[in-house]
């Protein structure tokens, strides 16, 4: 999943940065190795989306630490694609599992497109690089060595500890589909952590903003289809399938989606209101009172992010139509992918494209059904330990909720009644995130003080 973030959030004044590392050394050695060695499997279509080597190694090196075959479990839909579940038992559990989830595909890099080798981890100039230092072989990596860690001190957790590795984030998501679907006693959790979002949000190499997602919206795509009797096109009549669809499309084009905030966009306006430029607070006042003039709603289109935030959004991102130069078209097709806020539904979104379609005579139809991702409530057993555990190593620094306008596993999870809260924790600057991009890298420091602050946070969360 492409991480975005407002890059607004660039302009917060400084705060001081407490250089931190993690207690354990050998832990960051651990860490280290283990992300380079999920680098250099390429789980990327190229490497035939293939998971099995990388999962191989993974039980091996947890059954070396002391975990038994019963606190593993692979499992999988197709054999290239096994997904990994661990389980840290507490010997007297007093509360519900803690669920912590990373992704192990990754998107396609093309060596050629580099300027190194994107399925090998390079240090150099203060950063990791490879395919997936970010998006989310870090994340395993941290999970992993993490558990290896309290392993090692034989960390008595009041509760249960599952770690959930699934093998197709970036595809179609049924790894995760499979494990809430089938598997759901395996992974059912009082709430879940992702690394698979959020971030801490650097200002001149300085953390400015930790953010912690949430909520994410709901992907949902359609097709838009028209269709005619076609003929020769030396005798054109008044209206054509292509014209039908372009009509539909440009209406489509016109239609703004009311502002509709749920509880993790309010806190998210309320709270940055006091930290963006003043130039900005006529906007996000409008924002919060839900200024639904068409007028007001059409400066939203300057700020993306914003927009995205406030309101569902439906964009056309393919088109065909026509079969020969000298012939009417029988055909034309688009594809419409909307981001759906999660208070709503793929259904409403369909409806309201469907409405605009109908008096061209343009049919609608979901390319598959949208899976519903309720925003995860702001509850102080969650937010307070992420927030007092982040200012113990970035001191002073705030905590803000975020939706993303993007969409990870963690939909399916939330769907399945699990509230699930992205907290990355990885510090990286906005104007600079290359995720799913050319030399993706993670600076050195920040994997290590991730790291380090999840295996705080998962204490706190897991302490008697």
């Amino acid at each position: 999943m492409l991480k975005t973030i407002c890059w607004l959030f660039v302009v917060v004044a400084p705060i001081a940065f407490l250089e931190c590392s993690a207690a354990d050394s050998a832990n960051d050695a651990l860490a280290k190795e283990i992300l380079a060695e999920l680098i250099a499997v390429n789980t990327a279509p190229s490497g035939g989306n293939d998971m099995r080597v990388v999962v191989d190694g993974l039980v091996e090196r947890l059954r070396d630490a002391g975990f038994a075959d019963d606190a593993i479990a692979v499992l999988a839909k197709a054999e290239k694609l096994p997904n990994l579940v661990i389980r840290y038992r507490s010997t007297n559990p007093t509360r519900e599992p803690l669920l912590l989830m990373a992704h192990l595909d990754v998107v396609e890099a093309l060596p050629e497109d580099w300027s190194i080798d994107p399925f090998q981890m390079i240090e150099k100039d203060g950063y990791f690089y490879g395919r997936g230092t970010t998006d989310n072989k870090a994340g395993a990596a941290m999970l992993v060595a993490n558990l290896i860690r309290l392993k090692q001190e034989r960390f008595d957790s009041n509760r249960d500890l599952i770690v959930m590795l699934t093998a197709d984030e970036e595809s179609s998501g049924e790894g995760a589909q499979l494990l809430v679907d089938e598997h759901l006693p395996l992974i059912d959790a009082e709430f879940a952590l992702n690394t698979d979002g959020g971030s801490v949000l650097l200002k001149d190499g300085r953390p400015s903003a930790f953010v912690m997602q949430t909520s994410e919206k709901v992907f949902a795509s359609f097709k838009l289809e028209a269709l005619d009797p076609g003929g020769h096109s030396s005798r054109p009549r008044g209206d054509s399938a292509i014209s039908r669809l372009a009509r539909t499309l440009a209406d489509l084009y016109q239609y703004r989606f009311p502002i509709d905030l749920n509880e993790t966009t309010t806190v998210f306006f309320e709270t940055w209101k006091e930290l963006a430029p003043p130039s900005e607070n006529v906007l996000i006042d409008g924002i919060l009172a839900r200024n639904n003039d068409p007028e007001f709603v059409r400066r939203l289109d300057d700020s993306p992010y914003y927009n995205a935030l406030a309101r569902t959004t439906c964009v056309a991102t393919m088109i065909s139509g026509g079969h020969a130069e000298n012939a009417l078209p029988q055909s034309a097709t688009a594809i419409v992918n909307c981001r759906v806020l999660p208070q709503s539904s793929g259904t409403a979104a369909q409806a309201v494209i469907a409405a605009l379609a109908a008096p061209h005579f343009v049919t609608v139809s979901p390319l598959a059904a949208a899976t519903p991702s309720p925003p995860s409530p702001l509850q102080s057993q969650v937010v307070d330990p992420v927030t007092s555990v982040a200012a113990e190593i970035w001191p002073g620094i705030p905590v803000i909720p975020e939706m993303s306008t993007g969409a990870t596993d963690g939909l399916f999870v939330r769907d399945a009644g699990i509230p699930v809260y992205a907290v990355s924790a990885i510090a990286d600057n906005p104007d600079d995130m290359r995720a799913h991009g050319q030399d993706e890298r993670i600076r050195v420091q920040s994997f290590y003080d991730a790291t380090e602050y999840w295996y705080r946070l998962v204490r706190v969360l897991a302490t008697p």
